[in-house]
């Protein structure tokens, strides 16, 4: 699967590239038929919350394409909810696919 890591107004480091690309790359193993993720960070400037980091990750796969986004005090953290959260959207999907 092919990944693509976008940032808004800012540039990712390594690790956290590495970090991304982990995580993501382990949803291969719920769905081999993932072609590409697109994963965008951004962050809220215009907030006082600690939790200001906001992760988007689509799937782009057979029929729809899956997304899901959170927000974490970190983007390790926001990528690992998002992450859960496809993981689920994968076996429903493939549930409803195969249950035909």
């Amino acid at each position: 699967m092919k990944i693509d890591i976008q940032t808004l107004h800012f540039t990712a480091w390594e690790p956290l590239k590495e970090f991304i690309h982990n995580h993501v790359s382990k949803l291969d193993h719920y769905w081999d038929q993932i072609n590409m993720a697109e994963v965008t960070l951004k962050t809220e400037k215009d907030t006082a919350e600690f939790e200001n980091k906001i992760v988007e990750i689509r799937l782009h796969v057979p029929g729809n394409d899956l997304f899901a986004q959170d927000k974490g005090g970190t983007f390790e953290a926001a990528v690992d909810s998002v992450c859960q959260k496809l993981k689920k959207q994968i076996i429903k999907t493939k549930d409803k696919m195969y249950a035909h």
